[in-house]
């Protein structure tokens, strides 16, 4: 089934040197830019992590340090990527609880300044386990009957992707073919950031979603205790993290000023 479209929508993927989202780098883009007229553009980029690339990573992915030696960073690149995906939604697999967060991350390294939250955000993994509970490889499998050839390399995981976002379109009548529902569909919570720390409760709050004030109000908790947001901000938390709360603080302080 052929995607319907308002905006362009990016299907991307990421390799990295590592699972965490607050101190691993990317080491291979790809995204491939579906249109509304249905015309595709991809573009695959091997990145130089400025870093080691761990040997159980590399196992997976298949990306080694010498590989990467003579690639630039993403500073690098960091504009023409933003440039590209500017204005378009965002989909992948996994990539609300990891993907974007690694992108956002190495945008704000790279002093990019890019602003995604407003854009929607498909992730095919989520629909999959909301339907079927399996990896990638067997939604592949299933969904486009194919087996899937190089697994673990951006550019195959990217394209299986976009694929079976079409097939379980194809197959779930309940799925409607509109990128706002399924932005939605495919969301546990509505993040106030892309790591998730803090979320939106069914009012519209900011709660903190971690921790000794887990469900609590953020402007609440910074106005009982103000040490919760130094602690915070000097602690292993995202930079996109550190940014929003910060966001919420100055909004709660400019609001103390004008009463």
């Amino acid at each position: 089934m052929k995607l319907n479209l308002k905006n362009p929508i990016v299907f991307f993927d990421l390799e990295t040197t590592g699972t965490n989202i607050n101190t691993d780098r990317i080491v291979e883009i790809c995204y491939l830019k579906v249109h509304p007229n249905g015309n595709e553009e991809s573009k695959t980029l091997r990145i130089n992590p400025e870093m080691h690339i761990p040997e159980s990573s590399s196992l997976i992915h298949g990306i080694y340090d010498n590989d990467i030696v003579d690639c630039p960073t993403f500073k690098e690149v960091a504009k023409n990527i933003a440039n590209d995906i500017e204005g378009c939604d965002i989909a992948g697999f996994n990539s609300n609880r990891f993907d974007v967060p690694v992108l956002v991350e190495e945008f704000l390294r790279a002093g990019v300044d890019i602003d995604i939250s407003r854009r929607k955000f498909v992730d095919v993994q989520v629909i999959f386990h909301k339907m079927e509970q399996r990896t990638l490889s067997a939604a592949y499998k299933f969904y486009c009957e194919k087996s899937l050839e190089d697994a673990h390399t951006a550019e195959a995981d990217t394209r299986a992707t976009y694929e079976v976002l079409k097939s379980q379109l194809d197959r779930y009548d309940g799925l409607e073919n509109d990128i706002a529902f399924l932005a939605e569909f495919s969301s546990f919570n509505k993040n106030v950031d892309f790591a998730g720390r803090m979320v939106y409760d069914e009012n519209g709050i900011e709660v903190f979603n971690f921790g000794k004030y887990k469900g609590q109000s953020v402007a609440e908790v910074l106005k009982k205790d103000p040490g919760y947001y130094s602690w915070i901000i000097g602690n292993d938390f995202t930079l996109n993290t550190k940014a929003m709360l910060t966001k919420i603080r100055l909004r709660e302080m400019s609001n103390l000023i004008t009463k």
